[in-house]
């Protein structure tokens, strides 16, 4: 009954949820107001700026835009392919990187040497550098033939992502305490389905955040391919500046970025929010 929860609510949980919302509202005015006022501080700098028409027909002209539109559109596609393929290498390659780490059998002691030396390695490398060795060294020892440049650019991205996602695997796994696993095996859980429906399940929760986060950054770095010739969203602003002698197609590569991310930023600042309301909690008085 509603009547009945209000009633047992005391007198001081009603203030301190009284003084919640006014302090909630007055957040958001201010925020509302030193907003519009950096907003116009932006506008107005931008406009008494000397070059700023010359900026913004160079980066900001609405021909160019709606003209290298489409191309960097179709490009982006192509950025989407590999994500999505990368995406899937990453979580395979990621995770199996972490369950060798993880492991203490002195079976498997060769691989997690090589495991270790690959996540410090790959960690160490600029991405840039590993697409040209994968992208141009690759294709040099002429074992495979001619290899599609986005095919190669995918690997490199897999190969460099699976090593910061594995560690961060690694570390959510080590987080679940040593007795969730004693406390499984105790109930007759064998250690495939301890792992599995136990401790899995844990780490995945409590690192939701930073594997989105590298999720993010991979879907940025997707963007990278064009440097191996690949006609992607960047590669295809490249080609539109070319043309033209005017950088508008590369904010239209921005936006089409922008526009690819935000939902998984706002998906990710969400999860965290609720994590940490989950673990803070509110109690009534």
């Amino acid at each position: 009954m509603p009547q009945t929860a209000t009633q047992n609510i005391s007198a001081v949980e009603l203030e301190r949820q009284g003084y919640i919302r006014r302090q909630n509202l007055r957040s958001v005015g201010i925020s509302i107001v030193s907003t519009l006022v950096l907003a116009a501080l932006i506008v107005i700098g931008l406009k008494v700026s000397p070059g700023w028409p010359n900026v913004r027909q160079s980066f900001f002209s609405g021909k160019y835009f709606a003209q290298s539109f489409p191309a960097v559109l179709q490009g982006l596609w192509l950025n989407l392919e590999v994500l999505f393929f990368a995406t899937i290498g990453v979580a395979i390659l990621g995770t199996l990187l972490a369950m060798i780490r993880i492991s203490t059998s002195p079976l498997l002691f060769p691989l997690r040497a090589l495991a270790t030396l690959y996540t410090t390695f790959m960690r160490g490398i600029p991405m840039i550098v590993l697409l040209y060795l994968i992208g141009f060294g690759i294709p040099g020892l002429n074992i495979f033939g001619r290899i599609p440049a986005a095919v190669l650019g995918t690997i490199a991205i897999t190969l460099d992502y699976a090593a910061f996602v594995g560690e961060v695997l690694r570390a959510g796994f080590q987080d679940v305490h040593p007795s969730q696993r004693a406390s499984a095996r105790s109930l007759g859980l064998t250690s495939g389905q301890t792992i599995r429906m136990i401790i899995i399940p844990q780490a995945l929760r409590n690192v939701a955040p930073a594997l989105m986060n590298d999720f993010i950054s991979m879907q940025k770095d997707a963007g990278l391919i064009s440097t191996l010739g690949a006609v992607d969203a960047v590669r295809a602003a490249q080609i539109s500046v070319a043309q033209t002698y005017n950088f508008t197609p590369y904010v239209v590569a921005s936006v089409l970025f922008i526009c690819t991310s935000v939902p998984f930023i706002l998906l990710n600042d969400w999860y965290s929010k609720r994590l940490r309301g989950r673990e803070q909690g509110m109690g009534v008085v």
